[in-house]
């Protein structure tokens, strides 16, 4: 595993990519998640209680930075064969939205445009909030692991 790991991350365009995804997601996940405010001034704030929160946030920004740079070279690697590729970058991308479901000032948008459909599905989202983020947790940890069994087998890594 650690030797597939440092196959793939070897090349700098790959850990560029990681870190992208990881400050992209983080920052955002932070920002919709109500834990960073930009107005009227940058400030970051975790209440009593929502620890637990925070560190799924950072857990799956940091798997969703590991598992698509490992994706995309499996992809590169098997283009030639694309019967081989299966759906594991679209479960990357799947887990990592799924993460992003606070919806707090999204969810006053919701509401206004949908009506009552907006306000259950912010109900549902808000009740559900971390469920959701160990579901997707759990899928990308799913996702990591049949990408190194993959990038193992059939990349003769």
């Amino acid at each position: 595993m650690i030797r597939i790991l440092k196959t793939v991350f070897s090349n700098p365009i790959y850990i560029a990519l990681t870190s992208t995804i990881f400050t992209l997601m983080l920052i955002s996940l932070l920002i919709l998640s109500g834990y960073v405010f930009l107005e009227p001034y940058l400030v970051g704030n975790i209440q009593k209680g929502t620890e637990f929160g925070f560190v799924l946030i950072i857990l799956l920004s940091f798997l969703s930075a590991l598992v698509i740079p490992m994706n995309i070279y499996r992809i590169n690697i098997l283009k030639k064969s694309k019967t081989k590729i299966t759906g594991s970058i679209f479960t990357s991308f799947i887990g990592a939205a799924t993460g992003a479901c606070s919806c707090g000032p999204i969810g006053f948008t919701l509401v206004s445009s949908f009506g009552s459909i907006g306000a259950t599905a912010l109900s549902f989202l808000t009740n559900f909030e971390i469920p959701i983020r160990l579901f997707s947790i759990g899928l990308l940890g799913l996702t990591y692991f049949t990408t190194i069994k993959s990038l193992k087998i059939e990349c003769n890594i």
